[in-house]
């Protein structure tokens, strides 16, 4: 179906802003439905923090390269299901270790096998197997809730009632975990205090927050997809899945438009205006930009709602990160060394200023990323923006210079002989992430102010301006890859059917 009422001038019925997984997730779902959709992104490539760069034979991801939602089977593979709805696919490379934990006095590695990864921590905490099965075990109950409906708009009510009637016993298992927290569960299983740490630690690496502020709807997911679906890594590089929805979306007759900076919002007028003063209209807009960007930037002159207010206050911007991506000596990297790495030699520091550090060697699953007898590193840690304003230009770089030669210098724990290895190295900041993708103070994403109620505080996509929709990570559910792919999927779906269109 057509939606046929005429758009000025663009051609297009819904206007996306931002060509980031979530708004792209957006635009293909949209235009598979036959709605004309135009994306405007800013940049020169799509894909936002899921892009790449290209340096000196390296093509380094610019985020984090550990990506769920590849599988082959189930509801819950939502970035597969993306690329099929628009007649594409990529080609991905299994990894058999999630990420491995270096931790204070201990390690271990997640296992893509569910029963040895729990075989490992129980030899760890032996008094706590009985417990340690009992915890990851719930998870897998609210995962195979959400695995067995199709996962759409929350907000659509036909959607609500069609899919309570086809899944009730799904439907009511997810209801009852939606205010819960990985913390309210972990304390009803396991009592070591290390243990709960590690719990904590397993939550922060995905949501930047401790297990008492990880909604367990989203540990579910997380916790147990990377022993079903697993973690597969796209041949190419990360920025191929944004490049082949982009693809589709030119397949299915939508539009994209680079170097298009959009600096104002006018839904009153169903128009986006430009940084050249073009304005372009269209029945429905939808932002991906962050909630921060979309309300306080793009609509700065309009009153803030009473709604994103009420949010501000329940919800503040995680960090961002320093990244320091680098090229080596391939001879210093194990062929059996896994590809995710996290590092932590004092909890006391998990949630510091540079304390957890975040590996990445994407090479070891896919070599071509890098010239022959090389490998990347990629290595980032939360930084927040304030530690790197108001410097000049030299003791800028200097000073990112100085966090780079730590960063290495830590890492030489798990990788040694990196310092010497180096062949190139590129550092960037939380000015560099605000700069180049578009986010307010380069920020991850929203992390709840206390604890929060589970997922029952997280906006969904409608917002309280007439015609304007969110999509991406400060929505519901969250941030991460195939989050924002489910956020893509029912933003699509809402969107679409205040247009009229309900298939």
């Amino acid at each position: 179906m057509q939606v046929m009422m005429d758009s000025q001038g663009t051609g297009a019925d819904v206007i996306v802003v931002g060509a980031g997984i979530g708004g792209l997730v957006t635009a293909t779902q949209l235009a598979a439905k036959g709605i004309r959709v135009l994306v405007l992104e800013k940049y020169l490539i799509p894909g936002g923090s899921a892009g790449y760069f290209e340096r000196e034979g390296y093509r380094f991801d610019v985020g984090a390269s550990m990506i769920f939602g590849f599988g082959d089977r189930g509801t819950t593979n939502l970035l597969t299901r993306a690329l099929q709805a628009v007649d594409e696919s990529l080609e991905t490379i299994a990894d058999p270790v999630q990420v491995h934990y270096h931790l204070p006095g201990w390690d271990i590695a997640v296992d893509r096998d569910y029963e040895t990864f729990l075989a490992k921590l129980g030899d760890r905490f032996p008094q706590e197997r009985e417990g340690i099965r009992r915890f990851y075990d719930e998870c897998w109950r609210v995962f195979r809730c959400l695995n067995a409906i199709e996962l759409l708009s929350l907000e659509e009510w036909r959607y609500l009632v069609r899919v309570f009637f086809q899944s009730p016993l799904a439907c009511l298992g997810l209801a009852r975990y939606l205010p819960v927290n990985v913390g309210d569960v972990a304390r009803r299983y396991l009592r070591d205090p290390e243990l709960r740490r590690f719990i904590d630690m397993e939550c922060y690496i995905w949501s930047v927050v401790p297990a008492d502020r990880t909604p367990m709807i989203n540990a579910g997911m997380v916790f147990s997809d990377r022993h079903y679906g697993g973690i597969n890594y796209p041949r190419g590089g990360v920025g191929r899945i944004a490049e082949a929805l982009v693809r589709g979306l030119l397949k299915k007759g939508g539009q994209i438009r680079y170097g298009a900076h959009v600096t104002r919002l006018i839904p009153e007028q169903n128009s986006v205006e430009l940084a050249t003063g073009e304005v372009l209209t269209a029945q429905r807009i939808v932002t991906n930009a962050t909630r921060w960007d979309t309300f306080e930037r793009l609509r700065k002159s309009a009153p803030l709602p009473n709604a994103e207010a009420r949010w501000q206050q329940r919800y503040a911007k995680s960090p961002s990160f320093l990244s320091v991506h680098l090229g080596v000596d391939a001879q210093i990297i194990p062929k059996e060394l896994a590809c995710h790495h996290v590092l932590l030699e004092d909890w006391q520091r998990m949630e510091a200023e540079q304390g957890t550090i975040f590996v990445s060697i994407p090479t070891l699953l896919d070599p071509d990323l890098a010239p022959p007898g090389r490998h990347i590193v990629h290595a980032f840690t939360p930084s927040w923006l304030s530690a790197w304003q108001n410097l000049s230009p030299k003791v800028y770089e200097q000073r990112k210079e100085d966090a780079a030669a730590r960063l290495i210098e830590r890492l030489e724990a798990i990788l040694p002989g990196l310092r010497a290895a180096v062949d190139y190295q590129e550092v960037g900041t939380p000015r560099t992430h605000r700069r180049f993708l578009g986010r307010t103070e380069g920020t991850y994403g929203p992390i709840p102010r206390t604890r929060p109620w589970g997922l029952l505080g997280m906006p969904f996509n409608r917002t309280a301006v007439p015609n304007l929709f969110c999509v991406g990570d400060s929505t519901f559910p969250g941030q991460g890859l195939n989050a924002v792919a489910f956020s893509g999927f029912a933003c699509a779906h809402l969107v679409a059917t205040t247009l009229g269109v309900f298939r």
